[in-house]
């Protein structure tokens, strides 16, 4: 594994490509039926990232599909007073996918209901896009698993971009976000995830994720044992594998979240330059909102890979990040670099 890490010189923006989503927060009591009102939030996993990183002062192109209309007029203003460049946005279609999810569950149960079929970006299809263009200017492409979870068109989208990107020596990452409910088009993730992977620099996500997707074994009875050390040496045995088996992948993230009955553990790991770097247990008894925390971690690698910071300082800011954001309601983090360092362990 190069030694120098990814050290590119990232002069240019960060291009973050992915579905933008309408998400309605319903109550767990049935409240908002009585009320006739439920809070409502945009986001999508890659606007998350892109929201982070304009916020700590990256520059930060959002790349999606809407239908051309007014709503879509309002939606790339708001983006724009997020100082996010909306201007690669490829307008077509009729709708913008949203999901319903009860407040405070988990993005993997049964609190979650999507409604993304025919969005304007489920529709996209190899050959709509100039990727020359789109890509002009970015120095760092990003996207998620859940695009290719779409369909076969949109995941073939995905790689006709990173081929793109990787001619361009453009750096790419993946967050390996699997979501069961959206691979319902007869491939598995282990059929096209891989093929996307091979394009990618720095690789995010979980050994759980690791194993769907890339089919790199997790030893079963890891749950059981329950310690924190043979978690973190599955980590580390993860990232190896992955590194052997992708060679232009310089950097491999794991997050570990634990939810209890007496609050939350959440620590992470990091594999690069051929060194282990993990970050001591950060917990809380109670959170606000589990949706956007991984984001948040993958933004705050990005914007540490992008300043050239050195990976202990990568993965310690991502962390700090990532566990804040269970404590904000929206998506996104609203909070700055300076007021995430202040963020304090034990919440």
């Amino acid at each position: 594994m190069d030694k120098q890490l990814i050290n590119k010189d990232h002069t240019g923006s960060v291009l973050c490509f992915g579905e933008l989503l309408f998400r309605i927060s319903l109550d767990a009591g049935g409240n908002w039926l009585k009320n006739n009102a439920v809070p409502f939030y945009m986001g999508g996993a890659e606007l998350n990232v892109a929201t982070a990183l304009a916020l700590w002062n990256v520059p930060s192109h959002y790349f999606t599909s809407l239908p051309d209309n007014h709503m879509s007029a309002q939606i790339v203003s708001h983006l724009k007073s997020k100082h996010i460049d909306p201007s690669k946005i490829y307008y077509h279609g009729n709708r913008v996918g949203l999901y319903i999810l009860t407040k405070g569950a988990d993005l993997k149960n049964d609190s979650l209901i999507y409604d993304r079929a025919n969005s304007a970006f489920a529709e996209l299809k190899p050959g709509m896009i100039d990727w020359d263009k789109v890509l002009e200017g970015v120095s760092w492409f990003h996207f998620s698993a859940i695009c290719p979870a779409i369909n076969q068109n949109v995941a073939d989208v995905c790689k006709e971009a990173l081929i793109a990107a990787s001619a361009k020596n453009i750096t790419i990452s993946i967050d390996l976000n699997y979501r069961s409910k959206l691979w319902q088009y007869g491939k598995s993730p282990e059929q096209i995830i891989p093929d996307l992977v091979q394009y990618c620099d720095l690789v995010m996500g979980n050994i759980w994720a690791a194993e769907t997707m890339l089919g790199i074994p997790v030893e079963t009875d890891l749950h059981t044992i329950g310690k924190r050390d043979n978690y973190l040496q599955a980590a580390l045995k993860t990232s190896e594998h992955i590194a052997e088996k992708y060679p232009k992948c310089k950097a491999i993230a794991n997050t570990f979240r634990f939810d209890a009955d007496a609050g939350i553990t959440y620590y992470t790991a990091l594999y690069t330059g051929g060194n282990f770097y993990s970050t001591i247990d950060h917990a809380a008894v109670k959170i606000v909102n589990k949706v956007g925390s991984g984001d948040c971690f993958m933004g705050g690698l990005i914007y540490g890979f992008y300043n050239n910071l050195q990976p202990d300082e990568i993965l310690e800011f991502a962390t700090l990040a990532a566990f804040d954001k269970l404590f904000i309601e929206s998506d996104a983090t609203s909070k700055t670099v300076e007021e995430i360092k202040k963020t304090t362990i034990i919440q």
